[in-house]
């Protein structure tokens, strides 16, 4: 068998590895990946180890077993304190199956296309509110559009008293680890005190339990309604049944609805920031880009622009160049598995690195710049290029994200003529347990075009 080799680092001088992976991680990955190669083991000297995948092959051989030889739920420990002990993320086995299998059919065909109009629509609200020669922080603009895509694509929400509330609690709640800092909570357990609202873990806590109460009092009032004729997300899971025909409790329809907030609002809103900063840093993408939007029939609806090349290729670079998500989630073997030649006890955390497959220059030469076109000359297999994750732990919304990002970037760059106030480099900063674009990133209008977005005629 095949050993496996990474940093051995004493006990006690742990806790600066842990820093690092904080406040620089994608240093920490690549450091580690140079020095080790493309399977790295973390600790295991008196528990069973993390292991960072970025071979292929490997991550081919993990995403196409039998689920069953794998816990995924446990490796998410602390997203449990985000989304519940419900969701999607934090189940295994049938449990999973079953709820993946009741939350799927509003994320694929005829119900993209109705959120496509939605998407334009709220972007081209928000954006109105933009002021030419004014400098925006960006990401208050994306998010704000990702979250009333959300709330109105999973909830049917746009306007009143819960909405409202909604909007500022969702928000305020995940400003608590917008920063390398404030991320800290997720990864000491001993800083996750509840010292009461003064505390940060405490205001945490207080927030989520407001939120909670929004959604289970939504959950009442629609259930009382009982309007099937709506086609909010929310509707179609109420009336979702199981093989037994069953249906989700309140307590699983809660944990559903704050993961689908929250995974899809607060990764799109990132994505889309990084993919504006590339098109406005780099001037030949952002031409290439405007002359193909140019080619649209004025009466194209946004499906029609969610198909366009170059568009789709410049939003696949973004999300190559830097994932949201730096791994996928964990697989826990349940008995001892050999994978590639090498050996792995049961318990041994498996993490295929998203960011280290998209930066091996193998695969994607001179992989540090944003070349959109490397999308249009080959086609990347989805052991290659996996922003969403892969095998039974795919993304279920990754269809709406990269439609959302698509229409929020046509109508924008349709409405607007943009520059970054600073063109020097970004450099990526953790922002939870994601990596996104610093918060204080600005752009300035510098003109109105004078056509609307296609999508809006």
């Amino acid at each position: 068998m095949k050993p496996l080799t990474g940093p051995r680092t004493p006990r006690f001088l742990r806790i600066f590895r842990i820093i690092k992976l904080i406040f620089r991680p994608l240093d920490y990955l690549e450091n580690y990946a140079q020095r080790y190669g493309d399977m790295i083991k973390i600790g295991g000297d008196n528990a069973p180890p993390f292991v960072y995948v970025s071979n292929p092959q490997a991550i081919k051989e993990i995403f196409t077993a039998d689920p069953e030889l794998f816990e995924s739920g446990r490796g998410n420990g602390v997203l449990r304190y985000l989304v519940g002990d419900n969701s999607l993320l934090m189940l295994d086995g049938e449990p999973h199956q079953r709820q993946r299998r009741l939350l799927m059919p509003p994320f694929h065909g005829d119900r993209l296309r109705e959120y496509g109009q939605l998407i334009c629509d709220i972007t081209e609200t928000v954006t109105a509110e933009w002021t030419v020669g004014q400098p925006l922080l960006i990401r208050t603009y994306t998010q704000e559009i990702t979250l009333r895509v959300i709330l109105q694509a999973v909830f049917g929400l746009n306007q009143g008293e819960r909405y409202t509330q909604l909007r500022h609690l969702l928000s305020t709640l995940l400003a608590a680890f917008d920063s390398p800092l404030s991320s800290t909570l997720l990864f000491f357990p001993w800083l996750r005190q509840d010292w009461g609202a003064w505390s940060p873990w405490g205001r945490f806590l207080q927030l989520k339990q407001q939120i909670k109460q929004l959604i289970f009092d939504e959950i009442r009032e629609r259930r009382e309604q009982g309007d099937e004729s709506r086609t909010d997300i929310l509707t179609l899971l109420l009336s979702a049944r199981d093989e037994a025909g069953d249906p989700m409790t309140d307590e699983e329809l809660h944990d559903q609805l704050m993961t689908l907030l929250i995974a899809g609002h607060e990764t799109t809103a990132s994505a889309l920031v990084w993919a504006l900063y590339w098109i406005h840093y780099l001037p030949d993408v952002r031409q290439k880009l405007l002359e193909e939007l140019e080619t649209l029939d004025a009466e194209g609806d946004p499906m029609a622009i969610s198909r366009l090349p170059y568009l789709t290729a410049v939003c696949q670079e973004t999300l190559r160049i830097y994932p949201i998500a730096p791994s996928t989630f964990i697989r826990i073997p349940k008995s001892p598995i050999e994978i590639m030649g090498y050996q792995f006890e049961a318990g041994t955390a498996l993490m295929p690195s998203i960011y280290l497959v998209h930066h091996r220059d193998d695969i994607y030469p001179q992989p540090k710049q944003f070349k959109p076109e490397r999308f249009l000359e080959r086609q990347y297999s989805p052991y290659e290029y996996l922003p969403f994750g892969g095998g039974n732990r795919r993304c279920i919304g990754s269809a709406l994200a990269l439609l959302e990002m698509k229409l929020v970037l046509a109508t924008i760059l349709s409405q607007f003529e943009l520059a970054l106030t600073d063109n020097r480099p970004v450099k990526p900063m953790r922002r939870g347990l994601t990596i996104a674009p610093p918060g204080n990133l600005r752009m300035v209008p510098k003109q109105r075009r004078q056509q609307k977005a296609p999508a809006m005629v």
